[in-house]
């Protein structure tokens, strides 16, 4: 018993050896790389001492030929001036506007707003709704899925917009382009098509509902309602035409689902969803009817009118 007692003790000892290896090898490793550093000798390093002008170094000569903005001319321009701070030029031509470089960086950036302006200055809200109210109807789940919805929402707007997008290009960009306007101009020369469009589509309640929140009066004219005030007047009249027209949708499918319904409960069918047998009745009353033609039909309809 003694003999095996000893064994068991010796082996507890060399697992305890095991378990403390790593630590004392951990501490000999931070002993030596102590020892590193105190040998090491120490570096000292210090910033470039100032002068009474301001440079840095021992002499008053400046790292830019000429002062920034001096440049007069394009070959001003192009020679090699590096300053100590960032400018940005938006010399173009000599006639004040802004550069390709910008004019990209612009471009990009209203690339990222485009949705948003889409949806809130153009004939997109009114159709979606709409053709989502429809495929709901229908009870066909995704059938047209997503995509196509918003395909045919975007092709519907251009359709729409075309004369409004035309008379953007030819009154604000082709002057931009050619460099009669500046970019203020063009800003409000641009958003006045939209305006209008946005005018015609939009109920008088509305502009006064928004005008009386922010405190403004109305002189009853398009110029004296804010573009702030315009743009949610139009999205609520969007809204609530879209709304209208997707109820006068529902209407026929709601009376094919009580009618199978009835039917159903009559037989003793209770247990079989209406559902189930109503969304044949009611692709086959959509394709008879011709349904996306008068559904597309009515609703474009409804911005010319």
């Amino acid at each position: 018993m003694i003999e095996k007692f000893l064994f068991v003790k010796r082996i507890s000892k060399a697992k305890d050896a095991r378990h403390y290896r790593p630590s004392l090898c951990f501490i000999i490793c931070l002993l030596f790389m102590v020892g590193i550093l105190c040998v090491s000798p120490q570096l000292k390093v210090q910033a470039a001492s100032l002068d009474d002008s301001g440079l840095a170094g021992e002499t008053e000569e400046r790292t830019y030929i000429n002062e920034p903005g001096s440049s007069q001319n394009r070959e001003d321009l192009s020679q090699l001036n590096i300053a100590n701070n960032l400018t940005v030029t938006t010399y173009n031509d000599g006639n004040g506007q802004i550069n390709g470089n910008l004019r990209i960086l612009l471009t990009l950036t209203l690339i990222a707003l485009a949705p948003t302006l889409l949806i809130m200055l153009t004939s997109f809200t009114r159709i979606i709704i709409v053709l989502h109210f429809t495929r709901a109807a229908l009870n066909t789940q995704t059938a047209p899925p997503n995509q196509v919805l918003i395909g045919l929402a975007l092709f519907l707007t251009y359709f729409i917009m075309q004369p409004t997008l035309t008379q953007v290009y030819e009154e604000a960009v082709v002057p931009m382009e050619e460099g009669t306007i500046t970019q203020q101009e063009f800003l409000e020369t641009a958003v006045v098509p939209f305006r209008e469009f946005m005018y015609s589509q939009t109920q008088t309640k509305d502009v006064r509902m928004f005008l009386d929140i922010s405190g403004q009066e109305w002189d009853g004219t398009l110029e004296g309602i804010p573009l702030a005030v315009l743009v949610p007047s139009f999205i609520v009249g969007e809204l609530r035409m879209a709304f209208i027209i997707g109820f006068i949708i529902y209407i026929p499918f709601i009376v094919i689902d009580m009618v199978v319904s009835s039917t159903l409960m009559s037989m003793g069918m209770m247990m079989l969803p209406p559902t189930t047998i109503s969304m044949p009745f009611k692709i086959l009353l959509f394709v008879l009817a011709d349904g996306w033609n008068l559904i597309i039909m009515n609703t474009l309809g409804t911005f010319y009118r």
